[in-house]
């Protein structure tokens, strides 16, 4: 994104602004993984500690979510590339 035309307030809010989204982003991302992953792998609430299938699980789930969004926010920079090379 282009900031010259604005002064350096305006530069200042928009990198605030912008901050901000990242962390939201940051955020809704980290609690979906937390829910996908406990939803799909702790099912037995009759100890406090995860057993080794649950902590298996959860690192498996964890593992592809990590990956998924990866691939997913590198094909979002390659079309975004494209799109501005047009």
């Amino acid at each position: 994104m282009d900031f010259s035309q604005m002064n350096a307030a305006e530069q200042a809010h928009m990198s605030k602004v912008i901050e901000k989204k990242q962390m939201q982003d940051f955020l809704r991302m980290y609690s979906n993984l937390v829910e996908r992953c406990f939803n799909s792998c702790c099912n037995d609430f009759t100890s406090k500690a995860l057993s080794s299938k649950e902590e298996q699980c959860v690192m498996n789930c964890t593992d592809k979510f990590l990956k998924h969004s990866e691939r997913v926010g590198a094909r979002f920079a390659e079309q975004n590339a494209d799109a501005m090379n047009k």
